[in-house]
């Protein structure tokens, strides 16, 4: 084999096995099947959601999985592969990749990794059905302002009650000097 063509070979064993390293999930699908109008869609699909989908030379991505001793992922890369990389959201790769197989049959999940965790076909989905990392920060959030609105309106009605109980008799004792005086 050339130099050239080595080279070329590690440099994108390199590539993959950084991509796995960065991501925090990834997916592999089986493509075939899937038309040129359907693959676009979904591309389309994973670059909005910031998600990195590549088509790699099973050789190549096999070394990548077995350099960094993921040897478990191996028996899964038959066959025409691509692979959904997210570096942004753990859930990101799942949901595009759930969703858009729900609508089209010919889109076949293989196997994904969580961190270093492998997970199978039913992991996944579960993985897909969790919020995104902002829905769950948002719902953080209320749950943690929640006590503290209630103490603030809480202590708004204990300081207003009085109030008004105060202006309510200054208003009774003024009509009643008022009918006094009319008398």
């Amino acid at each position: 084999m050339k130099d050239s063509v080595l080279k070329q070979k590690q440099a994108v064993v390199a590539e993959i096995e950084d991509k796995i390293k960065n991501s925090k999930s990834l997916v592999v699908v089986d493509y075939r099947g899937l038309s040129v109008a359907d693959v676009t869609e979904l591309r389309s699909q994973f670059r909005e959601n910031n998600v990195d989908y590549k088509v790699y030379k099973n050789t190549l991505s096999r070394r990548a999985f077995e350099n960094l001793g993921y040897t478990d992922i191996l028996e899964h890369l038959t066959g025409p592969n691509a692979i959904a990389f997210s570096m942004d959201d753990a859930t990101t790769s799942a949901k595009v990749t759930s969703k858009f197989a729900e609508t089209n049959n010919k889109l076949e999940i293989k196997v994904g990794m969580l961190g270093d965790d492998v997970l199978d076909v039913a992991e996944i989905s579960k993985l897909a059905k969790i919020p995104s990392r902002e829905v769950l920060i948002g719902k953080l959030v209320g749950s943690l302002n929640a006590p503290i609105s209630n103490f603030v309106n809480v202590t708004q009605q204990l300081i207003n009650t009085p109030m008004r109980n105060l202006i309510h008799v200054a208003e009774t004792l003024a009509e009643r000097k008022s009918a006094e005086s009319a008398e």
